[in-house]
């Protein structure tokens, strides 16, 4: 018996795999699988087939994911909505504990977004008036405990201000609701905003990521930690497997999606649709979900968002 995982994985993987995006079609993470899917024939020797499994804010899929056999013929793109499930205790698995990761492939911040005909220029600017006028600011996010609410949350403790929170149901009725002014921010994914940017319509203050963002269109607009805000966190898109796939398996799998994510070919496809490349290794995803997981965990625990989405479940 102890020989029968070395010989299966040394012809692995001899047949097509399974990728279960848990959202719908056209989302970040579906791009993100889309693309890995038109090189993995090159660089794994077999094709990826693209399975979407939307519901339950990523449960559903992420569960099927966390519950399918351990043999590298299942895996999964993930995002920092899998570690605030866990967190919310929302999900069948905890899902940290539950899979492993095989490699980051994208990481996109979000973006402080305000109407161009506001009077503020600046992050600074908005942070003034938010202390002249407390209560007065709004911002719309895609519910209660979702990725922007919170970098909204942390926003407004690293800055000392209260900005009040909207929820809608996506982000598109986020972005009509700041462009009728029903809404003064939003912290969205840049690629929502881009078109309102170029066309003057909206003005963007500041982004959550370490670098600045590399598109043209937005590549002026300064770090909330070049304005001195300690804000870093971004919406990594990854892949992982069940946490009981052999080491063997794992590492064909790394070691395969490793040369699909470096080729100038996917750089270029995944360029093509707003997304873009920060490749992390398997050790490395580990450290960054370890990290996120805690700085999220202070931020729901510090605002009191934990205690509501609980007491909403009860």
């Amino acid at each position: 018996m102890s020989s029968t995982p070395a010989a299966t994985t040394t012809k692995f993987p001899d047949k097509p795999i399974t990728v279960i995006v848990p959202f719908s079609v056209g989302g970040g993470l579906d791009l993100t699988a889309r693309s890995l899917e038109k090189l993995a024939p090159k660089h794994l020797g077999q094709p990826l087939i693209v399975i979407n499994k939307p519901g339950g804010a990523g449960a559903i899929g992420w569960n099927e994911l966390a519950g399918a056999s351990p043999d590298g013929y299942t895996i999964g793109v993930t995002a920092p909505d899998m570690l605030l499930l866990s967190l919310y205790g929302s999900g069948k698995y905890d899902y940290p504990t539950a899979l492993s990761p095989l490699a980051q492939v994208a990481s996109v911040p979000l973006v402080l977004a305000v109407q161009a005909s506001q009077p503020w220029k600046t992050l600074n600017d908005l942070i003034e008036y938010a202390r002249k006028n407390p209560g007065k600011l709004k911002f719309g996010h895609g519910g209660v405990g979702s990725f922007p609410h919170l970098v909204g949350v942390m926003v407004g403790q690293a800055a000392g201000i209260t900005i009040e929170q909207v929820p809608f149901s996506g982000a598109g009725e986020v972005t009509a609701a700041l462009l009728g002014g029903h809404i003064q921010l939003s912290f969205v994914n840049p690629m929502v905003v881009k078109e309102h940017v170029k066309n003057g319509t909206v003005r963007v203050l500041a982004a959550t990521s370490e670098q600045r963002i590399v598109d043209p269109v937005l590549s002026q607009v300064p770090t909330f930690k070049e304005q001195g805000l300690d804000v870093v966190l971004t919406n990594w898109y990854g892949v992982a497997v069940p946490k009981e796939t052999p080491i063997e398996v794992k590492n064909k799998l790394a070691k395969g999606l490793k040369t699909i994510i470096t080729d100038p070919e996917f750089i270029k496809n995944m360029n093509n649709v707003g997304l873009q490349v920060e490749y992390l290794d398997p050790q490395e995803s580990q450290a960054k979900w370890l990290a996120n997981s805690q700085k999220l965990s202070q931020t729901l625990n510090e605002s009191g968002i934990l205690e509501k989405i609980k007491a909403q479940r009860k």
